[in-house]
């Protein structure tokens, strides 16, 4: 009998023995499991937080006026932009222990589980806020243990990685909270047309609510439901100590209204400029569509509200609704190449075609300043002459013929100054001056100026035959504006990610292109066009907008059969606007031939409406004298007009007007000299 029990004994202590090693080698391995768990996650390193956000888009105050979203409104906001109560709120209700918990709640997992099996269903939830983050950033919202065992490792990573601060700030801008609202700012602003930072406790609490069940507890489907849990979270909250009685009291008691709307859609703001900064974002900064669709970018671009509003008001006033004619406007900061208005044209829904960046178009005699600018360069001044008249030109070896028209017809039939010949837009001038310096001069020159589209090299090129782009045209005239330095559009000033990092920082560099002098000495007789004392044969094409403006600007109109062109500056805006018909048809109206000038001077002078009345300033090295604008010779007390120019120093003209002299008795008069043409004139043969 005791052999038996001692044999019992020895059995017992075996199997214990057993028992003991293998739950030792069990735990001992999942020890080991967990370490090297622990360790893989630590290799990894931090997991990339990023999610779909929708990219902002700013003016240059700061505005909101555009989004990228396809249904989904995503905004992300730091913790320190959201209201406290929301955050106590969110807490209370999904995760009491957040603060103490390294990821996981045993205690609440355990206390889940025991209810589920009670049950035989699943009743109770034990996500804490780390997990419900790692399923709503890395997984697929399906109920599999593999998605389950995934989840606690992306859970550990998070915690491994990030403070308790980031991972609240990723929870409540990633959650649902229905209708379309991903995060607390995408929620506060459709709920409550409010920042989340500026929610009440009543608000916070009844927005905390939302994300366990968005088709039951938003106060859209079910304000009953919606405020049976807003009660619930409040009591929780005074409980756990977040607010006190008296605070719970007021809100329960509060009064919310639901706007149950997204703000107005921003969208509809200038929509030609936002799918030009769009476009931006792919070929200068070389980002991916989706990254611009769901990156969360904050782009802050150049647009002016003001001055977008203006662009748009005043073309609606100025067109007729009935008109099928087109539109395109380009408003610029010459300094800094900033553009601050655009419009592609009169109804984006109708037509997304950009007309100020994708049209090209024939501008007419807007040409013109870039040929005088080359002519400047050659030798010419604002006083040289040559005849206006009904002339054939022949070019290449004789095998062409080209004979250009003045408007209606009308020649001076004498000899004019280049500048009159500007201001009142002679095409025989212009012609004779491009065949003179050759049209690949003119190429050339443009080229210079930034302008891009190819252009033909032929006489007519003087005159606009070959087409280009507005925004072209008005980078190229702010050059004029500038003094000379190189400028190219800019659309977009800065961009940031969705975490607030700098990954553009715009800054033009200005470098000096051209002849400051020489560029000043053009801009000055730009103005000619506004200057009636410079009226000929024909009056100064801004004749019709001088009523209407207020300070000195400069600028050249353009016209051709099909398409017409006012493109201007003051020294602190520049804009060009063009009208046309999309399919070329001629431009028949008289209205219409003038809509181009009353808008630009409508526009420029609403836009700089408070601004100070800036003129334009001379540089070093150029030297202003009274001319006589018909003859180009100095002017005196005798001649009926005269006109302050400005030249090169040393290139201004000698010799004095004497054909307004009053008669006198000349007793030794002087043989009159042969007249000289112009080629020996400009050359001193």
């Amino acid at each position: 009998m005791e052999i038996i029990t001692n044999s019992r004994s020895s059995k017992t202590v075996k199997y214990f023995r057993a028992f003991f090693f293998i739950s030792l080698l069990l735990l001992i391995l999942f020890s080991a499991g967990v370490l090297a768990i622990f360790s893989y996650a630590k290799l990894l390193g931090p997991p990339p937080l990023s999610v779909p956000q929708s990219t902002l888009l700013y003016a240059d105050d700061g505005t909101l006026i555009g989004e990228s979203n396809r249904g989904e409104k995503r905004y992300w906001v730091k913790i320190e932009d959201i209201s406290p109560y929301l955050l106590d709120a969110t807490v209370s209700i999904e995760d009491q222990k957040f603060y103490e918990h390294h990821g996981f709640d045993l205690k609440r997992i355990a206390g889940a589980a025991l209810a589920d099996v009670k049950a035989m269903s699943k009743v109770q939830g034990a996500s804490t806020i780390s997990q419900q983050y790692a399923r709503n950033l890395f997984l697929h919202h399906d109920k599999t243990w593999n998605r389950k065992l995934l989840e606690a490792f992306y859970t550990i990573r998070l915690e491994m990685n990030y403070t308790k601060k980031q991972i609240l700030e990723g929870y409540v801008n990633t959650i649902y909270y229905g209708h379309g609202a991903y995060g607390i700012e995408a929620a506060s602003k459709f709920y409550f047309n409010k920042d989340a930072k500026d929610l009440s406790l009543a608000e916070a609490s009844m927005l905390a609510g939302i994300p366990k069940g968005p088709s039951i507890y938003s106060p859209l489907i079910s304000f009953q439901k919606a405020k049976e849990r807003q009660l619930l979270i409040l009591r929780k909250m005074e409980k756990d100590g977040y607010i006190t009685a008296k605070q719970r009291q007021q809100a329960e008691k509060e009064k919310l209204t639901i706007v149950g709307k997204q703000s107005d859609p921003k969208n509809n703001i200038a929509p030609y400029f936002q799918d030009v900064v769009k476009q931006k974002l792919k070929t200068d900064l070389g980002l991916d569509d989706r990254t611009i669709e769901f990156g969360g970018l904050r782009v802050y671009t150049t647009l002016n509200l003001k001055q977008q509003k203006l662009a748009e008001k005043v073309i609606q006033n100025q067109v007729s609704p009935n008109s099928q004619i087109q539109v395109g406007l380009v408003a610029m900061e010459p300094k800094t190449g900033y553009v601050t208005a655009l419009v592609g044209g009169r109804n984006y829904e109708q037509s997304p075609f950009n007309r100020a960046v994708q049209a090209i178009r024939q501008p007419g005699s807007t040409m013109k300043p870039f040929l005088y600018y080359a002519a400047l360069e050659h030798g010419f001044t604002p006083a040289t002459t040559l005849r206006s008249e009904y002339t054939v030109f022949h070019y290449n070896h004789g095998q062409n013929t080209y004979t250009p028209h003045n408007f209606n017809d009308q020649y001076a039939n004498r000899e004019i100054t280049m500048a009159q010949a500007l201001a009142v837009s002679d095409n025989i001038y212009a012609v004779k001056t491009n065949i003179f310096l050759k049209p690949k001069t003119l190429i050339e020159t443009a080229k210079k100026f930034g302008i891009t589209t190819p252009l033909e090299n032929v006489p007519s090129l003087a005159l606009g035959t070959s087409g280009v782009k507005l925004i072209e045209m008005v980078n190229a005239y702010s050059m004029f504006a500038n003094g000379g330095k190189q400028i190219e559009p800019v659309f977009i000033k800065r961009v940031e990610d969705s975490h607030g990092n700098v990954i553009y920082d715009n800054h033009p560099l200005q470098k000096q292109i051209l002849d400051k002098r020489l560029a000043f000495v053009m801009t000055h007789m730009m103005t000619g066009m506004f200057d009636k004392k410079l009226n000929g044969y024909a009056t100064v094409t801004g004749a019709s907008m001088l009523k209407d403006l207020t300070r000195p600007y400069a600028g050249k109109s353009g016209s051709t059969s099909a398409d017409h062109w006012m493109i201007g500056f003051s020294p602190q805006l520049t804009t060009g606007i063009w009208t046309g018909y999309d399919n070329g048809k001629e431009i028949t109206l008289t209205e219409d031939k003038k809509l181009a000038k009353k808008i630009w001077a409508a526009f420029m002078e609403k836009s700089l409406k408070g601004q100070p009345k800036k003129s334009f300033k001379p540089p070093k090295g150029v030297k202003a004298v009274a001319i006589n604008p018909l003859n180009g010779k100095l002017a005196t007390k005798d001649c009926p007009v005269s006109v302050k120019t400005y030249f090169v120093a040393g290139t201004e003209p000698t010799e004095y007007c004497t054909e307004h002299l009053k008669k006198k008795d000349h007793s030794n008069p002087t043989k009159k000299k042969e007249e000289k043409n112009w080629f020996q004139r400009l050359f001193g043969l």
